[in-house]
């Protein structure tokens, strides 16, 4: 099971790309696709839902053009778009059997599926109730269920836990690991903290462009020796901000702890610390790399 994305790109007009020169081979496992908004995360989840046809390159599912065949993905795809909505008057069952007879999947069979869903989202208490009484959190667990309904090889959630509150988040990300499994799960998000708890491996996009691609050890390791931190005065801290790249900042007592990445060691009461995935980011999306 593999998706081989080839040099992809898409304009919107004569001189804006939303995606340029996108090259990128994905197998089993959770990739986080990890940027700013804006960055073409977006765009990119659409093409491969084959919502949007690319202007450039190809997106290849098993070595089959999705943009010449789209059924070939579209059998085996669940997505769950960032502005997914439902109707608010159906319960959840009636919901999922409506998704499920659109999908053209056996009214039987789905039944089953529908049941084995609600159980793996935690929704089977509320199942009868309407969904306009629904959480946010438990819309987006019934966002997921649709997905789901095919029992996909791919799945692809976009910004999926925007507006969540903290315990939602957590049960969001619990839920997209034990999905994870034999499939392909493509997690779209600019939350970093969503991305460290889940994914893989890691891709950074910014401005359209596919910045980095590894495993999240492997970022981690590119920054040794490049996170610092150390105690400034107050005032020096608006300065320090301009000057560097400032990752945290604790008040003390005796001053402000700040948490700065940069390739040289930026003060001489500075002690280099172990990164983490913020620091990552914030260094190759902020463009020091």
């Amino acid at each position: 099971m593999q998706l081989t994305i080839d040099n992809l790109g898409k304009q919107y007009r004569r001189d804006f790309w939303g995606l340029k020169n996108f090259s990128l081979t994905i197998k089993p496992g959770i990739l986080g696709l990890l940027g700013p908004n804006g960055a073409g995360k977006s765009t990119f989840m659409r093409m491969l839902a084959t919502i949007t046809r690319p202007t450039d390159g190809k997106i290849l599912w098993n070595d089959v053009d999705i943009v010449k065949s789209p059924d070939t993905l579209r059998a085996v795809l669940g997505y769950l778009p960032q502005d997914f909505g439902v109707y608010p008057n159906l319960n959840a069952i009636e919901f999922l059997e409506y998704m499920a007879a659109i999908k053209g999947l056996d009214a039987t069979a789905s039944k089953k599926r529908i049941d084995e869903l609600l159980q793996i989202t935690n929704l089977k208490e509320v199942a009868k109730r309407p969904l306009g009484g629904y959480s946010g959190g438990m819309k987006q667990r019934v966002g997921i269920a649709q997905a789901l309904l095919n029992d996909p090889q791919l799945l692809i959630v976009d910004e999926p836990t925007v507006g969540l509150d903290p315990e939602e988040r957590v049960r969001f990300r619990n839920l997209l690991s034990d999905l994870s499994g034999e499939r392909i799960v493509i997690l779209s998000t600019h939350i970093v903290s969503d991305v460290e708890a889940t994914a893989t491996h890691i891709a950074l996009v910014n401005k359209g462009q596919l910045l980095r691609e590894a495993k999240p050890e492997d970022l981690l390791s590119a920054l040794d020796h490049k996170v610092w931190e150390w105690t400034v005065f107050s005032d020096d801290l608006p300065a320090l901000k301009q000057k560097h790249i400032v990752s945290g900042t604790i008040r003390r007592s005796d001053g402000v702890q700040v948490r700065v990445v940069s390739d040289a060691k930026p003060s001489d009461d500075a002690q280099a610390v172990s990164p983490n995935l913020e620091d990552a980011y914030l260094y190759f999306i902020g463009g020091q790399a």
